[in-house]
């Protein structure tokens, strides 16, 4: 609060030698009027403080935005710089793709082409195998066969010298019932007889015994005349050739 001045005490004091009471007063009212003078002074010394805080504030926010900016630019900029790629490195990289997908295409069909020659040596050796398997069980079977015919031959053989010898008739029976038990074996293996006789000859069923002129001239040579054992054959295999007489 400010004093009152040299020139304001000396008023003073001219009314109040005078007047006391007015003196008095003059003090009282100089003393209220310098009280709201300081008052108003400092309120307005407060605003311009406050005037200047919130100016200080908002050149610091200033700051802070135009800083945020700037790293927002400085951010951007990389990123333009990004979107924008070298043409000559887009090449570059086009063409070692191209080159990487031609070395997969190409490695691709090695890869199918000897897959494909695996699957047809697998086949071709499936069957083979397969061959060779019904080849042995076929040769087993026309071995077994072989072993059987002539047990069948002799029991036929038996049948035919008893039709001009007295045998007994249970033991006749018996014979035969052999007999029919081979047929239906050879029957039940398709087993069939090579007994055919007025047919030409072939070498590859027919074994020659005899060759003789025939009595009859309209029969040419070559001809099976008359079978003397019976042969056999398993399908397109010969289990057993026929013994035959041929004409001349």
């Amino acid at each position: 609060m400010e004093k009152p001045t040299e020139q304001s005490w000396n008023e003073y004091s001219f009314a109040g030698e005078n007047n006391p009471k007015t003196m008095q007063d003059r003090k009282q009212k100089y003393s209220k009027q310098n009280v709201k003078e300081s008052t108003q002074k400092e309120m307005n010394h407060s605003k311009e403080q406050t005037s200047n805080e919130a100016n200080s504030n908002e050149v610091i926010q200033q700051n802070q935005n135009e800083q945020a900016n700037g790293e927002g630019e400085q951010t951007t900029a990389p990123d333009v710089a990004e979107a924008e790629p070298n043409e000559d490195l887009v090449e570059e990289v086009a063409e070692e793709e191209l080159d990487l997908v031609a070395q997969l295409q190409h490695d691709l069909a090695n890869t199918k082409d000897a897959l494909l020659r695996k699957a047809a040596e697998l086949e071709n050796v499936r069957k083979r195998v397969q061959k060779e398997r019904i080849t042995l069980f076929e040769d087993a079977r026309i071995q077994a066969l072989q072993d059987i015919i002539p047990i069948a031959e002799d029991m036929n053989r038996t049948l035919e010298a008893s039709a001009s010898t007295e045998i007994d008739e249970n033991f006749l029976q018996g014979v035969q019932m052999v007999a029919s038990k081979f047929e239906q074996l050879f029957e039940r293996y398709g087993v069939e007889p090579i007994n055919q006789a007025q047919v030409a000859f072939d070498v590859d069923i027919h074994d020659a015994m005899l060759r003789q002129p025939t009595e009859d001239p309209a029969i040419p040579s070559n001809i099976v005349l008359q079978v003397l054992e019976s042969g056999y054959k398993l399908g397109n295999r010969v289990i057993k050739h026929a013994k035959v007489i041929v004409s001349e």
